[in-house]
């Protein structure tokens, strides 16, 4: 019998080794235990969205890494780190701030028929770079109390001197309050925004509370009459306490609509677990879409963006309204123009 020499052993070891790692490589339970992660810079810092990522998380073994701020800070951040960022999506509470991202190549554009399929065109970015998941719509609330709703119209007709020392505003500082002068900005034109209804809006001597649930909260205790907030502030507060002196008003039915934002998500351009991002966008379009408390919409009491999905039955009591057909990124277009118009009114 030949022998086998060191070096032909030592060859057929190392032969043996390299299947063996290679068998490993290949094993899906093997490549199962490597961790699946999605880190998403956040701006919603409120609502039920814990019991969501943990939801999507048991269903596709996926961690949601969080990292919050503001829509402001998280767009410098990522300017700041570039091709560095750890951030795989951006979710933001303002459509506005995602058509900035991309238009500055923050984001990607995101091939998908499910989301192509979930979310209607008018609710994402023409070149799939963002996509809407849930409408809030920019409503006046009201004390029924004080206030009849035939007194009610538009968002311009606040400025009405009958109004004055009764209403309560968020500041100029707030993306919900630059969002909206967009939209008038974008329908009117700076000039008719600042003559009309911002100035006329500033003599008025609004209370400038920086919370839409304070404001709800104010309506009801009499501080001020009417107010302007997102729906779901006053579905949340209703929900609580069906008696609570305050009540939904949809301005503009005779004109443009009412303004309608968007909470949505967009994948970085420099996304590293790109694929778990997609399936995130995806979930959450179809079914992290609905109105159990513990899904997207459904627990905020916003309206979702999947028509398909359920209203929360809070939200539906409201009832139907025409909305303002505005392309979203008007939204972010007219931002700049806002902000400057905002602090040249004296609106604080």
């Amino acid at each position: 019998m030949s022998r086998i020499s060191n070096r032909s052993l030592l060859r057929m070891l190392s032969v043996l080794f390299l299947v063996a790692t290679l068998a490993l490589w290949v094993n899906p339970a093997q490549a199962q235990s490597v961790p699946q992660v999605v880190n998403i810079y956040s701006a919603r810092h409120y609502g039920a969205m814990e019991p969501v990522f943990q939801r999507f998380t048991q269903e596709t073994g996926i961690e949601v890494r969080l990292s919050q701020g503001s829509t402001q800070s998280l767009l410098e951040r990522l300017r700041a780190e570039g091709r560095q960022t750890p951030a795989d999506v951006l979710f933001t509470i303002d459509a506005g701030s995602l058509w900035i991202a991309a238009q500055e190549g923050l984001l990607q554009p995101v091939d998908s028929a499910v989301l192509r399929q979930a979310i209607p065109a008018n609710l994402r970015d023409p070149q799939n770079r963002w996509f809407g998941l849930t409408q809030r719509a920019r409503v006046i609330v009201y004390n029924p109390n004080k206030v009849r709703p035939s007194e009610l119209s538009t968002y311009a007709a606040l400025g009405d001197r009958k109004w004055r020392n009764r209403l309560c505003f968020r500041p100029a500082s707030h993306i919900y309050t630059q969002a909206l002068i967009s939209s008038f900005i974008a329908l009117h034109g700076e000039k008719v925004v600042e003559e009309a209804i911002l100035r006329p809006w500033v003599a008025n001597r609004p209370q400038f509370i920086d919370s839409d649930s304070r404001i709800v909260e104010t309506v009801a205790a009499g501080g001020c009459d009417v107010g302007i907030v997102n729906h779901y502030y006053v579905a949340q507060q209703l929900a609580r306490n069906p008696n609570l002196p305050v009540r939904v008003f949809f301005p503009n039915q005779t004109e443009a609509g009412t303004v309608v934002n968007l909470s949505g998500m967009g994948i970085t351009a420099s996304a590293r677990n790109r694929d778990n991002a997609v399936r995130l966008l995806e979930w959450l379009a179809t079914t992290g879409q609905g109105a159990d408390a513990s899904t997207l919409p459904g627990g905020n009491y916003e309206y979702p963006a999947n028509p398909a999905a359920p209203v929360n039955p809070v939200t539906a009591s409201f009832g139907t309204f025409i909305i303002d057909p505005q392309p979203k990124s008007e939204l972010g277009r007219f931002q700049p123009q806002a902000i400057r118009l905002l602090a040249r009114t004296g609106y604080k």
